[in-house]
């Protein structure tokens, strides 16, 4: 995927690269330059095991966005595809 850099210095990620990855305006993503070229990626969230009821449970250490059944769906079609 080619794509270019604005007059503000800012790299332009197309559209359908937001769209599979779900990337959306405020996204935290990671930049690294690895043998003369550049890498982007989202950054793992860092998660904790919490004992609960049943079992144990892998916590995140932040707020994270509510997950809702549209969004599994519509991921689901896309990995489908």
């Amino acid at each position: 995927m080619r794509t270019v850099i604005d007059s503000a210095g800012r790299v332009v990620v197309p559209k359908a690269a937001r769209d599979e990855l779900g990337l959306r305006p405020g996204t935290e993503l990671v930049l690294r330059i690895v043998d003369r070229h550049i890498e982007i990626e989202i950054p793992a969230t860092p998660m904790r095991l919490v004992e609960h009821d049943h079992g144990v449970v892998a916590m995140a250490d932040r707020d994270m966005p509510v997950l809702t059944a549209e969004m599994v769906r519509d991921t689901l079609e896309r990995v489908r595809r």
